[in-house]
């Protein structure tokens, strides 16, 4: 796949190029600060953009800024965002829209290799992929907000994992179930927050959504 990176640690930039080509991809280019990262998306039509939250000059939210900005002018290139703590108010305000082909990342899972580079894939293809912390901590935000608090520990389980953005199938590996048994907690959480009779639109990306709102 072809790839931009935008991180303005020299140290991790270096070491993720290497990575990447390494497993076959193209870095077209890798960046600094948000400004430069917009502008290599403009020139080299990336696949994924791996782009960290904060970047100069201000280290506040210029990844992010820009990230959104990206996603506004470039809607088919894909999305995996860096971060080195849970930046909630940025995580939910990225994954407020579509979340295909977006993902949120902790840096401490860059240095799980296998992890990255699984995610990195499954945004490429057009999944989502969302750190467990990042999903445990906004979840943490909404425990008290109907209908969610209506979801049994099992249903809860499961939506954290469609929000990760797993599959029916790996979400029954993780949990020690079957398939059959996950589809159950799927249909009751869709019923629990009133997506059953939802048409038009996705009720997994919905109910994900609907997970992450403040």
């Amino acid at each position: 796949m072809r790839v931009i990176l935008a991180e303005d640690s020299t140290l991790l930039r270096e070491g993720l190029i290497r990575l990447l080509v390494e497993e076959g991809h193209e870095v077209a280019a890798a960046v600094g600060d948000g400004a430069s990262l917009v502008e290599a998306v403009a020139e080299h039509a990336p696949d994924v953009v791996v782009v960290d939250v904060r970047m100069p000059p201000t280290h506040t939210d210029e990844g992010l800024r820009a990230a959104l900005e990206i996603r506004r002018r470039w809607p088919g290139v894909r999305l995996l965002v860096l971060s080195q703590y849970v930046e909630k108010k940025y995580a939910a305000e990225l994954m407020s829209g579509d979340v295909e082909g977006v993902g949120y990342l902790l840096k401490d899972r860059v240095a799980q290799v296998a992890d990255f580079l699984d995610a990195l894939e499954r945004v490429a293809a057009g999944g989502a992929a969302f750190d467990p912390e990042v999903v445990r901590q906004l979840l943490a935000r909404t425990t008290q907000v109907d209908p969610l608090a209506r979801l049994t520990a099992r249903e809860r389980e499961v939506l954290e994992r469609m929000a990760q953005g797993l599959t029916n199938a790996s979400i029954a590996q993780e949990l020690h179930v079957s398939q059959s048994a996950v589809e159950k907690h799927v249909n009751a959480l869709f019923d629990k927050l009133r997506l059953s009779h939802v048409t038009g639109y996705s009720r997994r990306v919905l109910a994900v959504l609907r997970f992450l709102e403040s």
